[in-house]
């Protein structure tokens, strides 16, 4: 695959977290709003509103996404054209649900449709629609004559897809093992986004009492189909116990005089997973460093998801603690996890502490001449830090961030300072390109690009904040 090819995947895979970072929220309101919690009818009801609109979320996240500004019209683009698409299709065949999906062509439409008409001039007697104005508008035609088109290919894709769900779900083992480990490994590209949305959002469907049809592991957990779960509950043994497992035996395999510099930043990394099930600070700090103790965490996760399933333990969401607690009531064995839990924290301290000590792995801690994070600091002098470190403002030519990561394109990525990212913070830095380089900071990325640009700015540097059309 070509590096602009790659680059595209990237950002598709960065326009689909945004609209999967609101589904926390829907988890929290359903699952509070019911009986047996707050029993408010209408908190679960709002949650439950989320979910039932989830693809014109999607719409309208992606195009704002793709956009290479982010503009709210790309959004309004993406969810005229969904409200298009669909109504072509109803009209076509009302049983006819292409889910989420036709919220995230609806989006890539109007991201790429807006990057390319934007800026048009019209003739004089149409220049009221001239720029940004002409993006729904085009939008709207050319999602016409895709429900047109879907309307007439659509029937035997949506049986396929079907047909795919009912054999994972089948094949059991096999499917929920490649799921897991496969997403393990595309962590490194970012595009493990676009395989999480099509096992949770898409594969497989589920019709409630009333008819509804909801699709996707996800959607189906919260709609109470007894058959969902299987894509999300292997995560959790993982997150909660096997990464944190990870952290403590980093910290076990530190030298003495180092613990105390890394311990506040390995116990940070590890309550990341444990409580929100986001992964890539911890997988960061030995993915690069040691390929094959992260080939053997991609295999122990896809062998949770197989191992959950054959306990017949069903739960929703991240992995996290915070979903364990809210969808615990909502699935089926959730206490079989504790045992499962306890068996993977056992599994990934040994298999850590073995692996650190026999090949003498540099792991946080472990250098003679430690690279100590510095103390964390915020705004305008956290950013100048990282823009010095990065090269400096002549150096960077665009900046934005994906979930935990600063995505960056650098005039030359031979002056980056690693050392100095990581006194700074930083879990990882991956050179995609000789001018693609990806910096994991942690949570705090989008926040952290935002002070960067504003710093930027303020001294007259012409930084791109996006580059989705590359």
């Amino acid at each position: 695959m070509s590096m602009k090819k790659f680059s595209g995947f990237q950002h598709f895979s960065r326009a689909l977290f945004t609209p999967i970072a609101v589904l926390p929220l829907a988890g929290l309101l359903l699952r509070f709003g019911q009986p047996d919690l707050l029993g408010w009818p209408m908190v679960a009801q709002a949650g439950a509103a989320i979910f039932s609109h989830l693809a014109l979320i999607f719409a309208i996240g992606v195009a704002v996404g793709l956009a290479k500004d982010h503009h709210g019209v790309a959004g309004l683009a993406g969810a005229v054209g969904f409200l298009i698409l669909n109504a072509v299709l109803t009209a076509h065949n009302g049983k006819l649900n292409m889910g989420v999906l036709s919220g995230m062509i609806s989006g890539v439409v109007a991201g790429a449709l807006y990057n390319r008409f934007k800026d048009i001039e019209l003739p004089p007697c149409l220049a009221f629609f001239s720029g940004k104005r002409f993006v729904p508008i085009i939008t709207g035609v050319c999602c016409l004559l895709l429900g047109v088109l879907f309307g007439s290919i659509w029937p035997p894709i949506q049986g396929a897809i079907d047909a795919a769900g009912h054999w994972i779900s089948g094949a059991g083992s096999l499917g929920l093992f490649m799921f897991g480990f496969l997403a393990r490994l595309l962590i490194v590209t970012g595009l493990h986004h676009i395989l999480d949305t099509m096992a949770w959002f898409v594969i497989g469907s589920f019709t409630d009492a009333s008819g509804k049809v909801f699709t996707g592991d996800l959607n189906r957990f919260f709609a109470g189909d007894p058959s969902a779960g299987g894509f999300m509950t292997g995560l959790f043994p993982v997150m909660m116990f096997g990464l944190p497992a990870a952290c403590l035996a980093m910290y076990r395999c530190a030298r003495s005089e180092n613990r105390s510099a890394v311990g506040g930043v390995l116990l940070s990394m590890a309550l990341t997973p444990l409580l929100t099930g986001i992964s890539e600070p911890v997988e960061f700090s030995f993915m690069f460093l040691a390929p094959l103790l992260y080939l053997v965490h991609a295999i122990l996760t896809g062998l949770a998801m197989v191992l959950t399933d054959l306990l017949h333990i069903r739960l929703g969401m991240y992995g996290g603690l915070v979903d364990f607690l809210l969808s615990s009531r909502l699935g089926e064995n959730p206490l079989l996890l504790l045992p499962v839990g306890l068996g993977y924290f056992a599994l990934y301290y040994f298999i850590f502490s073995f692996a650190i000590r026999k090949f003498d792995l540099k792991t946080l801690g472990r250098e003679e001449a430690e690279v100590r994070p510095q103390a964390v600091t915020s705004g305008s002098a956290r950013a100048r830090d990282y823009i010095t470190a990065l090269g400096g403002a002549g150096n960077l030519q665009s900046v934005y961030a994906c979930a935990t990561r600063l995505r960056l394109r650098l005039g030359d990525s031979s002056v980056l300072d690693e050392a100095g990212l990581k006194r700074l913070g930083a879990h990882g830095i991956i050179r995609l390109s000789a001018d693609n380089v990806q910096v994991v900071v942690g949570g705090h990325a989008e926040m952290l690009a935002d002070e960067i640009l504003q710093v930027l700015a303020r001294a007259g540097a012409e930084v791109r904040p996006a580059n989705a059309g590359a």
